[in-house]
């Protein structure tokens, strides 16, 4: 944790998903010094804390800060809002709001958390960009309080996140409001913190990105 933490804001990271497309785990994958996981990690402690880690039962982790949380997403195969639920659930009593990440996101960006953080205030539950056409559900800001109607859509299989940004407050930041911020137009203009990856060509090419790829080695 540093001295830029946001008071009341946690963190949630989904690590639990299945990594079909890419054929190995992602929290594992080495990303310079460390693998991907721990600079989802890393990054977002610059701007919220606690962390909460959603993993699937059994799931290897890789070695994370002492005061990490880990919950565990019980129930395989129902998307996101359940691996949310769990990890919200931790956080109860403990935060106010959670910046919620996939484990798939190196560019994860603390300037974007702080961002978002920013609209939230009291009028929304929960606050979500916009960007190439379609929600970022696993770039967004949600409200600790929201867990409830969480569980009502998981107990009526509707498991698309969609369903809860209809039911609760939410604010949709749209791309343009995004590029014209200057706080994150300073440190991210080309909104990578955005961006995941679900193939090894995805993989690749965010190595690139970061300077990390090396031809020779094919790492």
């Amino acid at each position: 944790m540093t001295a830029d933490v946001i008071p009341g804001l946690g963190a949630v990271v989904l690590c639990g998903g299945m990594s079909r497309r890419m054929g190995r785990p992602k929290a594992l994958l080495p990303f310079g010094g460390e693998v991907l996981l721990q600079r989802v990690v890393r990054r977002l402690s610059e701007a919220a804390w606690p962390i909460v880690v959603v993993r699937a039962p059994g799931q290897e982790l890789p070695s994370l800060p002492s005061d990490v949380r880990v919950a565990e997403d019980h129930l395989e195969g129902r998307g996101p809002l359940q691996g949310l639920a769990a990890g919200l659930a931790m956080l109860e009593g403990i935060a106010d709001a959670a910046f919620v990440s996939s484990t798939d996101a190196p560019f994860v960006e603390p300037a974007l958390v702080r961002y978002l953080f920013g609209l939230q205030g009291r009028a929304y539950d929960v606050v979500v960009p916009h960007v190439d056409g379609h929600h970022h559900p696993l770039a967004a800001i949600y409200g600790v309080s929201v867990r409830p109607e969480i569980d009502r859509l998981l107990s009526e299989d509707r498991l698309r996140p969609f369903f809860l940004l209809e039911r609760v407050r939410t604010l949709v930041v749209a791309e343009a409001q995004l590029r014209e911020a200057p706080e994150i137009v300073a440190v991210d203009p080309e909104l990578r913190a955005l961006r995941n990856m679900n193939t090894p060509a995805d993989y690749v090419a965010a190595l690139q990105d970061a300077g990390l790829w090396d031809p020779t080695t094919g790492g």
